[in-house]
């Protein structure tokens, strides 16, 4: 009989440790990340939009186009300083910032570079004899268009749209409905009044 109560006694022991194991092994499975949230990369609060073009000659001749969206409804307010001369070829460079808090801005532009592959800007205005080619590249080689090459004809006035595109098609023809026809989205377009002297 005392051989049964260790055997017994033996295989209690075997079972209770079985249960603590599964117990153990289903507390630990269960505390895995797959319920953990997709980190997800939100879009950035654009609300300034500001294109500068340096002539290539003359470093004094600078043009700047600036918008800032106070958001609400109201319309951005736009400001063009400086003029732009016929016949003559400019080094451009745009910058999204986010000045929602004026003591705090930040600068977008960064993190459009950081994420080139994500990002196209583009450029479009029906006036004659306007130019613009995008300097840098994204690591694929696709065009990015933070810097520009800005060439103008002859005197002439119309508009000029700046429209970031966020997932856009690359390599595409250029344009934002070819950029958009994969699903990329805007994040950030603005439309400023070109006048060629």
């Amino acid at each position: 009989m005392k051989i049964k109560f260790i055997k017994s006694q033996t295989m209690k022991t075997q079972i209770l440790k079985l249960a603590f194991a599964a117990v153990l092994v289903t507390s630990l499975t269960a505390c895995g990340d797959d319920d953990a949230p997709e980190i997800i990369n939100e879009e950035e609060v654009i609300t300034t939009v500001e294109y500068t073009l340096t002539n290539s000659i003359d470093a004094n001749n600078v043009v700047v186009y600036r918008s800032f969206d106070a958001g609400g409804g109201a319309s951005p307010a736009v400001t063009v300083t400086g003029t732009l001369l016929a016949n003559a070829n400019y080094n451009g460079s745009v910058r999204f910032l986010n000045e929602s808090d004026p003591q705090d801005a930040d600068n977008i532009t960064e993190e459009v570079m950081d994420e080139a592959n994500d990002h196209e800007v583009f450029y479009a205005t029906p006036v004659a004899g306007v130019i613009i080619t995008k300097q840098d590249t994204d690591s694929d080689g696709n065009p990015l268009g933070l810097r520009t090459n800005f060439n103008t004809g002859a005197a002439g006035s119309g508009n000029l749209t700046i429209t970031l595109i966020h997932l856009p098609k690359k390599p595409n023809n250029n344009t934002v409905s070819d950029a958009r026809s994969t699903g990329g989205e805007p994040d950030v377009q603005q439309t400023f009044s070109l006048n060629i002297q």
